[in-house]
């Protein structure tokens, strides 16, 4: 019970020793006071960067998604694509290939 409360003791005045060092740093008030028109300062920056660039990527999205763009042309059948060794269980196509000319003629016969 002694070495406990000797330990605690001990804690004790350590934390007030670093205390009393962190207090004696920040003693001068026309550091700290610069420091503080620093960080205003950085702050007010930053709240017009944000007031700036919020609505800025909210038009740039919105025109982006309201004008028609034209999809890509048909990719080349190179023979190196699409090779199958076996067929899907759900046919001869990918699952989720929009356009299937396998299926297409499997249809068409």
């Amino acid at each position: 019970m002694q070495a406990a409360r000797h330990a605690a003791k001990q804690l004790a005045q350590r934390g007030a020793v670093q205390l009393k060092s962190v207090r004696g740093m920040a003693s001068d008030a026309s550091s700290e006071k610069a420091h503080m028109d620093e960080a205003l300062k950085e702050m007010s920056k930053w709240r017009t960067v944000t007031y700036v660039a919020v609505p800025t990527c909210i038009a740039v999205a919105a025109w982006d998604l309201t004008h028609i763009h034209e999809h890509h042309e048909e990719v080349p059948d190179y023979p190196y694509m699409r090779i199958r060794t076996k067929e899907f269980p759900w046919g001869p196509c990918g699952l989720f290939e929009m356009h299937c000319p396998d299926a297409e003629a499997g249809e068409e016969e």
